[in-house]
């Protein structure tokens, strides 16, 4: 079995690396073209009875499988936002599944704690946040979580904890509690205060033309509930929201959240990258006043996904709250109260080793070199911002960092080339709105993105726009 799998591992090597190159010359479509169900009938409708080899599996991966993806590491995706990936990245994958180890509590494996903890406090070190999120710092600390949705859901929890003082789960408190969020706060959002047993979150109005949210229509809306007999909670704040990358005013909210004792989580998935540069630092201006923060490392860190860090100025909130603690899961290192079990910090009992990926990248590149990728994408995202600006029959809408959206003279001409986009392989855009009319939004990412690339994607769009005025036009 050794020999084989040293075999296949160097095949899957030299496959991956001649999938990157040709990504990076995109000599591949971004979207595959396939047909609903043409990978459901391209595999067997019943499993082997009999092993298979390693290369076999590795034959067919690449022969049925990755013709039917979407690659998100193309350098002409500009959907959503970014999803990275890098070498190292994909090492400590590597490493990290055949070590297999179980990290739920530090004695499980003590290196798989301690490193978490290490390179979340590295993290925060290099992203600008107070102490008090470090672990070194007393009461706070990170967890790598597996998305911006895990964080939402552990940290209302937390929330839940300190507002009721450990009663929320108790019966006769169901529905006494409220979770404040805008409509453009992400979909997790409202996912977690669902999951979380609140129902639907309360939707605060923003300030007109910004999508930020109004603190004053918070603070009525908080003092109405309490007027109600509601427990207000939690509120969440979006540092780069979704459709258009607005930024909520941390300071102000920060500061009513802490007059209320109301449990501030600030969710940064995208945009909090940004502050690797100390440029950008204004962008989470009041952070200190947060009960807990989140940013994806696998949007804008070159780091795969999952890789979701949270921090939380109170851990033993969120601990109280998470921590369940059958006689299976004691043990002397525990009950000494010295060590971390990150079990108590998410949702699933069992967690891979998470931090061996981030540790990698942050080594591999450098916080200098994962800032000029960040400042390379939004020198990017300017420049087409600015050919937007200069084409008669588009509109500039909005340029953040490394986001452009954009719009043509009349929604109709919007909708139809939103339309010829999203059926062009060669690149990927998605859908946004502002102010109630239909937009393009493009966000730059890919670790294989450039100038050429940025031009070649602003052609294609330019001419797709033409093309609805003079059918008779060429993409060529």
């Amino acid at each position: 079995m050794g020999d084989e799998f040293e075999a296949a591992i160097g095949t899957a090597t030299r496959q991956l690396v001649a999938h990157w190159r040709a990504l990076a010359a995109r000599e591949v479509p971004v979207t595959p073209p396939c047909e609903p169900g043409s990978v459901l009938t391209a595999l067997p409708s019943a499993p082997p009875e009999q092993a298979e080899s390693l290369e076999e599996l590795l034959a067919d991966t690449w022969k049925v499988i990755v013709p039917g993806l979407t690659h998100w590491q193309h350098p002409a995706f500009l959907g959503y936002f970014p999803t990275n990936n890098s070498p190292a990245s994909v090492l400590a994958e590597y490493v990290t599944a055949g070590l297999g180890v179980q990290g739920m509590m530090w004695s499980t494996s003590p290196a798989a704690t301690e490193l978490e903890q290490v390179v979340t406090d590295w993290l925060a070190q290099a992203l600008g946040l107070p102490e008090v999120f470090h672990h070194s710092g007393g009461r706070g600390g990170g967890v790598i979580q597996d998305s911006a949705s895990s964080a939402v859901l552990v940290a209302t929890a937390a929330a839940l904890q300190r507002a009721s003082q450990g009663r929320w789960r108790t019966a006769g408190t169901e529905g006494r509690y409220r979770m404040y969020c805008t409509e453009r706060a992400h979909s997790c959002v409202p996912k977690g205060s669902r999951l979380s047993g609140l129902g639907e979150p309360q939707l605060i109005a923003t300030v007109p033309g910004t999508g930020r949210m109004d603190p004053d229509a918070l603070s009525a809306r908080i003092d109405a509930d309490r007027a109600a007999g509601f427990v207000p909670a939690i509120v969440v704040a979006t540092v780069g929201t979704t459709d258009i990358c607005a930024v909520d005013p941390v300071p102000d909210i920060g500061q009513l959240c802490r007059r209320e004792n109301v449990w501030l989580h600030v969710d940064a998935a995208y945009a909090g990258s940004a502050t690797l540069c100390p440029e950008y630092r204004h962008l989470i201006d009041g952070i200190d006043l947060a009960d807990s923060y989140a940013v994806n490392a696998h949007k804008w860190m070159r780091t795969g996904t999952p890789c979701d860090v949270m921090w939380t100025s109170d851990r033993a909130a969120l601990t109280d709250a998470m921590s369940i603690s059958p006689s299976y899961l004691r043990n002397p290192a525990t009950d000494s109260g010295h060590v971390v079990d990150f079990r108590d910090w998410q949702v699933p009992l069992g967690r891979p080793m998470r931090a061996l990926k981030l540790w990698y990248v942050m080594r591999a590149h450098g916080v200098q070199g994962l800032r000029d990728a960040i400042r390379h994408d939004i020198r990017l995202a300017a420049e087409l911002a600015s050919l937007i600006t200069a084409e008669p029959g588009f509109h500039l809408e909005v340029h953040e960092l490394g986001l452009v959206v954009f719009r043509r003279d009349t929604d109709d001409d919007t909708r139809d080339l939103l339309s010829r986009l999203q059926t062009d392989p060669t690149l990927l855009c998605t859908p946004t709105s502002v102010n109630g009319r239909p937009a393009v939004r493009a966000a730059f990412g890919s670790p294989y993105v450039d100038a050429d690339t940025l031009h070649y994607v602003w052609k294609r769009i330019r001419t797709h726009g033409q093309c609805l005025e003079n059918p008779a036009a060429s993409l060529s």
